[in-house]
């Protein structure tokens, strides 16, 4: 009796996977559902002193595909605004610019990093601490929006010193 309820539910279970696969491969294919065209490795969102308004989050950015991609943009619930900024050495004297896009070269990697390309978020509505979590949506010029669950870490002076004396 058992295999007979089991080879009568089989025709049934066969027709729901075959109706899921096909489902996802027509989400996949149309754009709904498809994996980020950049992947975002080693996040991380600095932690700040009580009282502070500003932050900065680094990342790499891989561009696996072979069309170039621009990062346009991130926002922040952490923040009332969220900048792409960059660091540039002038008259010995280490500067911060904003940018309206960061170019992301099809097959390569971009560092976000102290003293040098980052996110900055102004206007924090809550401070970061250490062992927090930060959701950053980047942006790009194709109209996708990539979240990103950023943890919360102190980023050392040692490393900042590093990055900032440093020419780019």
């Amino acid at each position: 009796m058992r295999d007979a309820r089991l080879t009568h539910s089989f025709p049934g279970q066969l027709a729901l996977s075959i109706i899921g696969l096909l489902l996802s491969a027509a989400l996949y294919s149309s754009g709904l559902w498809a994996a980020p065209s950049i992947e975002v490795q080693h996040p991380t969102v600095r932690a700040v002193p009580p009282g502070s308004e500003t932050t900065a989050a680094f990342m790499t950015l891989y561009n696996p595909t072979q069309e170039d991609r621009v990062l346009v943009g991130a926002d922040s619930d952490l923040s009332e605004v969220t900048e792409l900024h960059h660091h540039i050495m002038s008259e010995g004297v280490m500067r911060m610019r904003r940018l309206t896009r960061i170019e992301l070269p099809a097959g390569q990697t971009v560092k976000l990093e102290p003293g040098g390309l980052h996110l900055m978020l102004i206007g924090l509505k809550q401070i970061p601490a250490e062992g927090d979590t930060v959701q950053l949506n980047l942006q790009l010029d194709n109209g996708e929006v990539i979240e990103v669950l950023t943890p919360v870490k102190k980023v050392s002076t040692e490393m900042m010193s590093a990055h900032e004396h440093h020419a780019h």
